[in-house]
């Protein structure tokens, strides 16, 4: 018996379906590339933006034909998706072929709903913020296939309610684990060798604000720190507004926290933060980007860039390519403004689609350019890169990552995977480096 998941969206999702992995193969079945050859198949979903949204139905609607050829094909359909009001009816009506429906606070439920299905052919639905979800959580088996990198939750949910973010409806409110349950769970990634932790939260800075026992992201992050063993840390994502002065410290003080942060600033505008309900202002995001330069040496920030925002003009959009010039990160994801149906901004005024395109391609020239003179840096320095895996375009070398977070690619074998090695940069292509192996 075998299982195939598909996962879309962020990193929260795809441990997520390696929890859904560990239940699955907890009951006997086995993984499998191809679907056709699959006894289960899983769509784990997400709906951050429309374009996610659409590519998951559209391949979850293409999957009936499958469903017709083997009759006894389960299609399991979890993650944000489901959470969407009326989505349970959608799929009940318009995607029949579907067996089970998942909430992002119900996987503890897909054993029973896996059974059920198998046993008596019943459909099953599930979704909805349970209040023994963290309970049940705790005790789902996981199969962790992402070697040498061990993804570990630390919170579940946002209390934030930025106004065009649709998380907090669809993920919850925040919770936070115990520490000392995270701090086992990173110890057993590390006893099973895995050699980088990244710690996820959908705003980890504000990690134990609901457990009142004086939990706090910086204690958890000097405690992780203490753990014995040769491993990195790392975590995602930051929130601009909680990212205190003690984080920071405890980054340049530790060797395993990596020399790295992602940092969201969505918008350099003003008001257009003000707007999205961001509880920064460009000013502060600024200042802080500068006292994080000041105390980590050699740090590097990412971050997320919206385009087209309703009230985004033209100003506006120059204030965030201002931002971008100021702060120089070292690779930006950026995206154009999609509205989520239940969020303030989806009924503001929406821009038009060829102006949001012509800013994000003007954001993007800009980054790269940025991006490209960084890569020029590291020419001729000497690294610590962590091996994660053979190189998909360039035959005979692997690729890895400095602490910082930049990939690297050099002459290596599949075996070096999992080893830390020191690489000399000898050439850089845009956002690519390349190296070799210094004894």
């Amino acid at each position: 018996m075998y299982y195939k998941i598909n996962t879309y969206g962020c990193q929260m999702n795809i441990h997520e379906s390696e929890k859904v992995a560990g239940v699955l193969e907890k009951l006997g079945f086995s993984p499998v590339a191809e679907e056709e050859n699959a006894d289960i198949i899983v769509y784990n979903t997400c709906c951050i933006r429309e374009t996610a949204e659409k590519r998951a139905l559209g391949n979850i609607g293409s999957i009936k034909h499958l469903k017709k050829k083997k009759n006894n094909l389960i299609i399991v359909v979890l993650g944000c998706l489901t959470e969407q009001p009326g989505y349970i009816e959608i799929f009940k009506q318009e995607y029949p072929h579907v067996d089970i429906v998942l909430g992002t606070r119900n996987i503890s439920d897909l054993e029973t709903a896996l059974k059920d299905c198998i046993n008596s052919k019943r459909k099953f639905h599930s979704t909805g913020q349970t209040e023994d979800f963290l309970v049940k959580d705790e005790k789902l088996p996981v199969s962790r296939d992402s070697y040498p990198n061990a993804w570990v939750n630390i919170m579940y949910g946002c209390n934030n309610f930025c106004t065009y973010c649709i998380v907090p409806y669809v993920r919850g409110r925040e919770i936070s684990r115990p520490m000392d349950a995270i701090l086992d769970e990173v110890k057993r990634c590390v006893a099973e060798d895995f050699k980088e932790i990244t710690l996820l939260g959908q705003n980890v800075n504000s990690y134990g604000q609901d457990l009142n026992d004086g939990s706090n992201f910086e204690k958890l992050l000097r405690e992780v720190a203490k753990i014995d063993g040769k491993f990195r840390v790392r975590f995602l994502t930051s929130h601009p507004k909680d990212l205190t002065d003690g984080i920071i410290d405890a980054i340049a003080s530790s060797e395993k926290l990596c020399k790295f942060i992602h940092l969201p600033v969505q918008a350099g505008s003003s008001k257009v933060l003000k707007d999205m309900n961001r509880k920064y202002d460009k000013e502060r995001y600024l200042e802080l980007v500068k006292k994080i330069k000041d105390r980590i040496p050699g740090v590097k920030i990412t971050t997320d860039i919206m385009v087209g925002f309703p009230t985004e003009t033209e100003e506006d959009f120059e204030e965030t390519l201002d931002v971008v010039r100021k702060c120089r990160f070292s690779n930006a994801f950026t995206f154009i403004y999609s509205p989520r149906k239940g969020t303030p901004a989806a009924k503001m005024q929406q821009l038009p689609y060829d102006l949001k395109k012509k800013r994000i391609m003007e954001l993007i020239k800009l980054q790269n350019s940025i991006t490209k003179g960084i890569s020029k840096e590291y020419e001729g320095g000497i690294y610590e890169i962590l091996v994660e895996d053979v190189s998909p375009k360039y035959e005979g070398n692997v690729c890895g990552r400095t602490d910082c977070g930049r990939l690297v690619t050099f002459p290596g074998t599949k075996d070096m995977i999992g080893s830390f090695v020191r690489v000399k940069i000898t050439k850089s292509k845009s956002a690519s480096l390349f190296g070799e192996i210094v004894d």
